[in-house]
C-alpha cells in the first residue's frame, strides 16, 4: 500500500500541505499529516492545523515525503537536524521526497538539491543556487526528477499541479478526479477569469 507523509511546521503555508492530503486521501492513498515537532501546527495565516502524528524515524517507510511551503514554515523545516537526518537517508536510499513554494530551500540545504532539477517559489533560487550550486532551477509550475527522485512546485496557486504530479509520480491515474474536482476545466477556461 503506497503511503505518502505531508510534513506541516508552525508558519507553513495551509494551503499547500493540505491540497496535498486532500487529492491524495480522494484518490484512497494513505497519507499521513505530520507535525514538525508537535500534532498541533499553526499555519502561516493563523488556521490551527492537527497532524496524526510527530516526525520520527517512521518517516523513512514512506514512498513519499512532502513539503509545503511558507517562508517561516520552511525555514523551520530547513533548521530542523532530526528531520534532516532523516531526509538525507531516504534520499540515499532512492525515496521520492517533494517541496513546493520556499520549501526546496530545505531539500537545497540538507544536500539533497545536488545535480537535481527543481523549482522553487520566485526569489527563493537565490538560496537554493547557494546550498545547491549543481541544481538546476526551472521556472515550470511542477518539476519532476526522476533521476534523484524530487518533485518540486512553486506557490500557493500551483499546490494543486503539486498534488496531481505527485499522484501521477506514485503511479495513480488522475484523470477522473481533476474532471471530478473541475481542475481540467480550470486548466481549460482559466484565462478567462484573469
Amino acid at each position: 500500500m503506497t503511503k505518502v507523509a505531508v510534513v506541516f511546521a508552525d508558519g507553513c503555508e495551509e494551503v499547500e500541505g493540505l491540497s496535498v492530503v486532500d487529492v491524495l486521501r480522494r484518490l484512497g492513498i494513505q497519507t499521513d499529516m505530520v507535525g514538525l515537532i508537535s500534532k498541533d501546527v499553526m499555519g502561516d495565516h493563523k488556521i490551527k492545523i492537527t497532524c496524526d502524528k510527530v516526525v520520527d524515524d517512521s518517516l523513512l517507510a514512506y514512498d513519499l515525503v512532502a513539503f509545503p511551503g511558507g517562508m517561516t514554515g520552511s525555514a523551520n523545516l530547513r533548521d530542523n537536524q532530526k528531520l534532516q537526518d532523516l531526509m538525507v537517508k531516504r534520499h540515499e536510499n532512492g525515496q521520492w521526497d517533494a517541496a513546493m513554494c520556499a520549501a526546496p530551500r530545505a531539500l537545497a540545504r540538507y544536500g539533497i538539491l545536488a545535480d537535481a532539477d527543481y523549482t522553487a517559489f520566485p526569489g527563493i533560487d537565490q538560496e537554493t543556487k547557494q546550498d545547491a550550486p549543481t541544481g538546476n532551477f526551472k521556472e515550470d509550475i511542477t518539476v519532476t526528477d526522476q533521476e534523484h527522485k524530487i518533485l518540486t512546485s512553486r506557490g500557493p496557486a500551483t499546490a494543486w499541479a503539486f498534488a496531481y504530479a505527485i499522484a501521477e509520480t506514485l503511479g495513480y491515474d488522475t484523470k477522473d478526479l481533476k474532471h471530478g474536482m473541475l481542475y481540467d476545466y480550470l486548466a481549460d477556461n482559466i484565462q478567462d477569469s484573469l
